[in-house]
């Protein structure tokens, strides 16, 4: 008899399991209609506006460790004394890994009013670690690192907010669940072929996703507080999708080429639904080929030209989407920050990663006993 009992209780609780990991029903726009909640809805811009009133967001991001080679070489360059129609500074996104990132440069960065955002502390190449995490495993990798950034880039966790898994791997609901768990706001992870020109804007995921799945796995429960900032993809000179501008096929052979490339993925925004347009990167790209960074900044000069294109975080894109503004307000949306500089005083540490050797670590504040690594964030 108590056999039975314990199998009935046992029965009892994978329900409840069930029944608390609930299966998206399809949206509603009369109901989701709020700055908290935005449906899947290719083609319907928030708040209603006509495209031509929109403010186009242009989104450059950069992927993996934020180096200081990267920062001298490009970073500190490609931005400096570049503004929006408004008088801001243009804002980039770094989706940071943590092995080799030096965190006075990301103190730098952050300071110059761009976003840090997350990347995972390993960035493991293998796809099932990503696709198969629980969130917990999740949590280890990226909450853990919004501690470690904070912490020895000398900067607020307030402000990270956001994440892209490595190899762009979702891990279905376990990826938002984490999110929701552990209050971050969005992720940029999850590409599409399907909806490229047809007004994919950022969504919540307190509905259903219709979104195409074409890397990792994507969710299929309900997330509420969790948004989803749609990777769209370019067009190859060759017919072919590419989510990263490093994987696309330009055809150019010359940085002339290479911006009308770049400028017709972005008119395919700008003159439709006005959709964020995202140059998602990684800067080794830079590297491989000098007429590549002379083509990206060719491009920063020419979205500088319009005075409706504003080049802002993905943290300022979802803030939009959430209380959108026409072009006539897009000067105080994408306002100047205001925030106080955070110090660095900096250090540069000799540490030992248990089975590969020394690693030179440079942190914002005294250096941690051991490498910071998964499961000591800070090194203790």
């Amino acid at each position: 008899m108590k056999l039975v009992y314990l199998l009935m209780l046992g029965l009892a609780g994978a329900n409840c399991a069930r029944i608390q990991s609930r299966v998206a029903e399809d949206c509603n726009p009369d109901i989701c209609n709020n700055q908290n909640c935005r449906c899947f809805n290719p083609g319907v811009t928030p708040g209603g506006l006509s495209p031509q009133d929109i403010p186009q967001i242009v989104l450059v991001t950069f992927d993996d460790a934020v180096t200081s080679l990267l920062y001298s070489n490009y970073y500190s360059d490609a931005f400096a004394n570049r503004q929006n129609p408004n008088g801001c500074p243009v804002g980039a996104t770094f989706f940071m890994s943590h092995e080799y990132s030096d965190y006075e440069s990301v103190n730098k960065l952050w300071n110059s009013g761009h976003e840090i955002a997350l990347h995972s502390i390993t960035h493991t190449s293998s796809p099932d670690y990503w696709t198969q995490a629980t969130p917990d495993d999740l949590a280890k990798e990226f909450n853990d690192q919004r501690d470690m950034i904070a912490h020895f880039a000398n900067i607020p966790a307030s402000e990270i907010s956001g994440l892209r898994t490595p190899f762009l791997l979702l891990g279905g609901d376990s990826t938002f669940q984490m999110i929701t768990n552990n209050n971050f706001l969005y992720d940029c992870s999850w590409p599409t072929q399907s909806f490229v020109g047809k007004g994919l804007y950022p969504y919540s995921l307190d509905y259903k996703s219709n979104q195409d799945c074409n890397v990792g796995v994507c969710p299929t429960e309900s997330h509420p507080g969790a948004w989803v900032l749609p990777m769209v993809d370019w067009i190859g000179a060759n017919g072919y999708a590419c989510a990263m501008v490093d994987t696309c096929v330009s055809g150019a052979t010359g940085a002339n080429e290479l911006l009308e490339f770049i400028k017709t993925n972005f008119h395919r925004h700008y003159d439709n639904y006005r959709e964020p347009f995202g140059f998602y990167v990684h800067a080794a790209w830079f590297n491989t080929n000098s007429t590549n960074y002379e083509a990206f900044k060719m491009f920063l000069d020419y979205v500088g030209t319009l005075n409706d294109a504003y080049v802002v975080t993905a943290k300022q894109a979802i803030e939009w989407t959430r209380n959108p503004t026409n072009t006539g307000g897009a000067a105080n949306t994408f306002g100047c920050p205001a925030k106080e500089p955070a110090a660095c005083n900096k250090r540069t540490c000799n540490l030992q990663k248990p089975g590969e050797g020394e690693r030179i670590m440079v942190s914002c504040v005294d250096c941690p006993p051991n490498y910071p690594w998964l499961g000591n964030p800070l090194g203790q």
